[in-house]
């Protein structure tokens, strides 16, 4: 009996299997089908716009056994690339993508270069066929992600990137589109995160004529919020796991609750792993850029040249600001462009706001942004809006002066700061936030009780000039590692005993002939007694033991409590005496000085020279000394303390200049928001937590005893003891006469 289906020159599947397990055995039966397979395409290329399964059964089988005869099949890779670039738009889709199969199957297997294959991809993105495009857009991405996964292949790399460019200026819109976007998921998977990419980018996409390719571009270079936007969806996600485990013991047992755990069980598990990875600090596209000030005229000319949907007019002034504000750019005329949008009726106005603060820079003469500032005044704050409309332009306000403080005139800002006893919470919290920056930035333009009590950080403050820059030649507040109390060097021998030695290291300002020097401007430093300076020592660590409280608010309520005290307090601070130290604390802060080694030895001074000025000495201190991070900690809390006021228990933030403005700084109104049905219940759920349960309390010792026939009344139907209902209500005299007649009679005829 004969197998028919076992015929090896039919069945293309069981000779692929066998010539794979043994090339040379089966080399007459490959041949014949090489031979089959030419025939074929002869016949193929007098109709090549019609389906021939024949043919795609052919290369699939060559394209599989390939590796096995690598010198007979050696023209057959370029011979379906010369296929798909004759025949790309007139073959039969299916054939087409068969064809493109059996390419990358060749590529695996290193028989055809990927960059002659990836160049035919690239071409092929012009049919018009979205399945292949995105088959081809993944494999293209695919394939570049692997190619560099070792090492990058800097040669390859160029030369696609060179291909690409003229590819994003090809004029089929959709391989065009399909270009940008391949090129952005390889910034975004930090494959191509290089410069030319970006600039590649930034000079032809942004400035395509194609409105899809110019708007991903623009997307491109806006892309970190988005990014944001999804970390905080992910932290959302990994959260519950307490909860589902919970459900499963308490719940029944069910596969499907059993999947759903494993599941919350390994996003916890990947969120753990992201979470103990290394921040991988990545620059922004914007700060790629080669030529950020041609970038931004040609994309304001092209702003107003142009005749886009309001949306993309928005893209357009985000990405002009954002290139403005970061590389601190000169466009003078996009200042009076953006001022004709600032009308609490304008459509997103509070992203408008946002545009205006980005691209405010200290560079940017004040007479230009000082228009916008006074435009966003009359048409915001004002009475005659509401109250949220006020809060939002002082938070504009707030946002600019904080990239440009020379914007804001004294005038204006005295008549903003009358806001801080406004009726309404919201504007008077967003007048005090503007109080706040200019208490750090130039207290001078405040009134005087709006300054607050003057700090030591505040006296000195040097308010800028336009264009100035301070030069420093020293780390602020290494002055605390002079004032420092000294480790002095102590035997455990003397240290057992209870004596004290002066050892080789000196003290800074430790000493009262210091004080007294200090006052004339000149701070000398001399060989200080170690019980002073234990008692220094111990005086610091004190101030150093204390809690700070901050102020989730900005630190408005500081005002208030600084308004307050300067009401009942004078001006003039006494200073205040140190309290007694202790010998044993004395001695172990005296060792741990030392091993931290926060003063300067005598030798080193001495070599600098005896007497130093206590400029000098900083700078000397800086040159000479490698700091630790208690040292920078020291550093940091004596800064912090000089922004404190001498009865002040909470810090005031001070508001930091950031790259990109959130647009929660802006529509942030402090206010009690409406909430829903859910978060209402919510709460009432909670208020009830830890409480009695409410209703009806009837005492009882055994409450599941039995109950009268009052309280099951409670539960009846009320059609069923209305009649009982109505015996309630009092008689009248009358009806007790007549019932009492009633009774009476009834009792004589009973006799």
């Amino acid at each position: 009996m004969v197998r028919h289906n076992n015929q090896l020159p039919d069945n293309l599947p069981q000779l692929q299997n066998l010539i794979k397990r043994d090339a040379e055995s089966y080399r007459e039966e490959f041949l014949q089908q090489y031979q089959h397979f030419l025939s074929v395409l002869e016949i193929f290329r007098l109709e090549p716009d019609k389906e021939n399964k024949s043919l795609c059964e052919s290369i699939m089988f060559l394209a599989q056994v390939a590796q096995c005869y690598v010198e007979d099949l050696k023209t057959f890779p370029q011979t379906i690339v010369d296929l798909l670039k004759t025949h790309s738009t007139t073959l039969d889709p299916e054939m087409r993508n068969t064809f493109c199969r059996a390419l990358i199957l060749l590529r695996n297997k290193n028989l055809i270069s990927p960059l002659d294959l990836l160049e035919l991809f690239f071409q092929l993105l012009r049919c018009p066929d979205k399945a292949l495009r995105k088959f081809l857009e993944n494999h293209i991405i695919t394939d570049i992600k692997n190619m560099n996964a070792k090492q990058k292949d800097m040669k390859l790399n160029s030369t696609l990137q060179n291909f690409m460019y003229t590819m994003l200026k090809d004029a089929n819109p959709k391989a065009a589109k399909m270009s940008i976007d391949i090129m952005i998921e390889l910034y975004k998977k930090r494959i191509w995160n290089d410069a030319k990419t970006v600039n590649v980018i930034a000079t032809v996409g942004c400035f395509s004529k194609v409105t899809k390719v110019m708007v991903a571009s623009l997307k491109f270079f806006l892309g970190t919020d988005e990014e944001e936007e999804k970390s905080d969806e992910d932290s959302d996600k990994e959260v519950d796991l307490k909860g589902a485990m919970m459900a499963a013991r308490v719940n029944k047992k069910t596969k499907k609750r059993k999947k759903q755990l494993e599941a919350a069980k390994k996003l916890y598990n990947q969120a753990q792993k992201k979470k103990s990875k290394a921040v991988s600090f990545n620059f922004s596209a914007v700060h790629l850029i080669h030529n950020p000030q041609g970038m931004a005229e040609n994309l304001f000319k092209q702003l107003q040249d142009g005749n886009e949907r309001f949306e993309v007019k928005l893209m357009h002034l985000d990405v002009i600001s954002r290139l403005i504000g970061i590389h601190e750019l000169f466009l003078f005329s996009f200042y009076p462009y953006i001022t004709r949008f600032i009308q609490p009726h304008q459509r997103q106005v509070t992203r408008i706001l946002q545009f205006a603060a980005q691209a405010s820079h200290e560079l940017v003469p004040p007479e230009l942004i000082e228009p916008v500032i006074k435009t966003l005044v009359n048409n915001f704050v004002s009475e005659r809006n509401s109250s949220d409309v006020m809060a939002i332009g002082l938070n504009a306000c707030r946002e600019i002066c904080v990239r440009c403080p020379l914007a804001m005139n004294e005038d204006l800002l005295r008549d903003l700061t009358m806001y801080k006893n406004y009726k309404e919470k919201s504007v008077m919290m967003a007048a005090k936030s503007l109080i706040l920056l200019y208490r750090e930035q130039m207290p001078t333009l405040l009134a005087k009780k709006d300054r607050g009590r003057p700090t030591e950080a505040s006296v000195e403050i040097k308010p800028k000039k336009y264009g100035e820059v301070q030069a420093m030649d020293h780390i602020p507040g290494t002055e605390a590692l002079l004032n420092a109390a000294p480790a002095l060097e102590v035997d455990e021998e003397e240290d057992e005993d209870g004596s004290d030695s002066d050892g080789n290291w000196v003290d800074v300002d430790s000493d009262d002939e210091v004080i007294e020097e200090k006052k004339k401007g000149i701070t000398m430093i001399k060989k200080s007694k170690p019980d002073e300076e234990a008692s220094d020592e111990e005086e610091e660590d004190e101030d150093d033991d204390g809690e700070w409280e901050t102020d989730s608010e900005g630190g408005s309520e500081d005002i208030e409590d600084e308004e307050e005290d300067d009401e009942d307090e004078p001006e003039e601070e006494v200073e205040e005496k140190p309290e007694p130290s202790r010998k044993n604390a004395n001695k172990k802060q005296a060792k741990k000085r030392s091993s931290n080694s926060t003063s300067i030895p005598a030798e080193q001074v001495a070599s600098a020279g005896t007497t130093l000025t206590s400029k000098e000495a900083v700078q000397e201190l800086a040159l000479t000394k490698i700091f630790t991070d208690a040292d920078f900690q020291r550093i940091e809390q004596e800064q912090i303390k000089k922004k404190m006021t001498h009865n002040s228990r909470k810090r005031q933030l001070e508001k930091e200049k950031s790259e990109f403005v959130k647009l929660d700084d802006i529509e942030l109104i402090y206010k009690k928001r409406k909430t829903d049905k859910e978060a209402r219940i919510e709460s009432m759920k909670k208020g009830r937590e830890g409480r009695e349960k409410f209703g009806y309390k009837d005492n009882r010792h055994d409450p599941f005893c039995s109950k009268t026939n009052t309280e099951k009344r409670k539960n009846k139907n009320f059609n069923m003891i209305r009649h009982k209902a109505r015996g309630k209500v009092k008689k009248s005299f009358r009806e007790k006469q007549l019932a009492l007649r009633k009774h009476l009679t009834h009792m004589k005829k009973m006799k």
